[in-house]
Order: C-alpha cells, then structure tokens, then sequence
C-alpha cells in the first residue's frame, strides 16, 4: 500500500472466521468471515483513513459496508466477494440482496464505492453508459446479473472505460 501510495485497499478471500477489526503497522483490517475459514472479505486502511472511520457493517463474508467521514459529505465504501459461477442462483441472489441491504444504508448524496472480486465477466460490448468497451472476456451469465443490477440501481463499472489495464506483471 505504501509503495502504491493507497490509502484505501480491498481485499476477497480473507478466509478469517467472525468479524471484527485489527491494527496492524500503522494500519486497520477491517474483516467480515463466516463460521468456516472460507470466503471472506476486508478493507485495509492506512492511519489518515483510520481516523476518519465513522462505522462498518459486516453483512457476510461476501459483503462488507465501511462509512468513512468526510466534507462535505461521507464515503461510502463497500467490498464484496461475489460467489462463483459454480454457485446456485440461490447463493447469487443472497449475495445481490445483502449488496442491495448495504447500499440502502448509504446516502443517496454520498459517494459510493463498490470493489472487490464480483466474479463475472462483462465483456467488451458497452451496454449504456453502465459497462464500457473496455471489459475483459466474453459476457456470461454473472456478467449479465451484475450488469442487470448495476442498471438498477445506476452503477457503472469503472473498470471498462478505460482501455489503460494495470499490468499485473510489471513490478511497481
């Protein structure tokens, strides 16, 4: 985080059981698990962030609301990690209403920032300004579902409107 000069970090996979929050080297973890170590997600924040922290609300271990104050108005972070394409539409659907339950806990005028692994694939055909021509893959199905929420509720996936990718393969 230092190095890439982030102040906010999401993270899928925690794979930590409960919730809760650590301080670890002049940073928060912020984690939402399960029963099992399985799943799991988390927000890392440096120590500017940390003093700002109004609240977090662990959902699951596939969603994670984290309120951080601000002027003039808040922000509204939430990380999730969306189940596989080998889930059943009823782990789909628990997912995208414990998403919808966290953003109605969000003002309207704040900003909001959703991130983390949605597990889809949107491909590179823009659909309104929601998706642009700058996904990856061919669009399946969890593609579809995500674009069909993001429609919803006015979302654009950042992601796709820029042709610029980070190169996971270059050192930073």
């Amino acid at each position: 985080m230092e190095r890439m000069k982030l102040n906010i970090l999401g993270l899928s996979e925690v794979r930590w059981k409960g919730a809760g929050k650590i301080t670890s080297g002049g940073h928060e973890i912020i984690y939402s698990g399960g029963t099992e170590s399985e799943k799991g997600i988390g927000i890392i924040v440096d120590q500017t962030v940390t003093k700002a922290i109004k609240g977090y609300w662990a959902l699951s271990d596939r969603v994670l609301l984290v309120k951080i104050a601000g002027k003039p108005v808040d922000l509204n972070i939430i990380q999730v990690y969306a189940p596989t394409a080998i889930s059943n539409d009823e782990d789909l659907d628990k997912f995208y209403n414990e998403l919808d339950t966290a953003k109605t806990q969000c003002k309207s005028q704040d900003p909001l920032i959703i991130m983390g692994d949605f597990n889809a694939k949107v491909g590179t055909e823009k659909v309104d300004d929601i998706v642009g021509k700058h996904g990856l893959g061919i669009r399946n199905e969890q593609g579809e579902k995500l674009i069909e929420w993001c429609q919803t509720n006015n979302i654009i996936v950042v992601s796709t409107t820029s042709k610029e990718k980070m190169d996971m393969e270059k050192p930073w």
